[in-house]
């Protein structure tokens, strides 16, 4: 019975060290590809979810799935996660871990080279513009491609404060007459 849930020492360092090595692809794999991946999920992006899920499990576990296995890969999990927060709180963490929020228009005008690089097509653009109320692109004083891969749309009125476009990388582009 102690063959199906424990494990040994050796074996637990190898899941540790074959989650932290999953752990980090992973996060890489999503600073390469873009934030993108992490928007709104269709079925098939969920059912990659649950496929990179799968690979990620089997890797971490190796050749004995056994309870004290997936303990140790879950507990390895919750401690990367929280090393991930804890480097996001200081300014060179966060350069290196978090994708700055993209400026994909400025006013009526679309930035095409930031919609390029995010990933976003005219058709995700004028969706979420209709989702967010707008008839006319004059109505839009910004639209934000955030870290988490959502689009923000800022529509024209009293002006945008420069505050919430710290770190909004393209925010130069506003004119001038749409900050407060």
């Amino acid at each position: 019975m102690n063959d199906l849930l424990l494990i040994t020492p050796t074996q637990a360092l190898a899941v540790v060290l074959g989650t932290v090595g999953m752990y980090v692809a992973m996060v890489l794999l999503v600073k390469l590809m873009g934030q993108r991946m992490l928007a709104t999920m269709s079925s098939y992006d969920l059912a990659a979810v649950v496929a990179f899920g799968a690979v990620i499990g089997r890797a971490s576990l190796g050749e004995f799935p056994r309870l004290a296995a997936g303990i140790v890969a879950l507990a390895t999990l919750i401690v990367l996660q929280a090393v991930a927060g804890l480097v996001r709180t200081h300014r060179i963490g966060r350069q290196a871990i978090a994708v700055p929020p993209v400026l994909l228009m400025a006013g009526a005008t679309v930035l095409e080279e930031n919609m390029r690089r995010c990933h976003v097509v005219d058709a995700e653009l004028a969706s979420r513009l209709r989702q967010a109320g707008v008839r006319h692109r004059n109505e839009v004083a910004a639209v934000i491609f955030e870290p988490s891969g959502a689009i923000s749309v800022l529509r024209r009125g009293d002006g945008i404060e420069p505050e919430l476009l710290d770190g909004v990388r393209g925010a130069e582009e506003i004119p001038p007459e749409l900050l407060r």
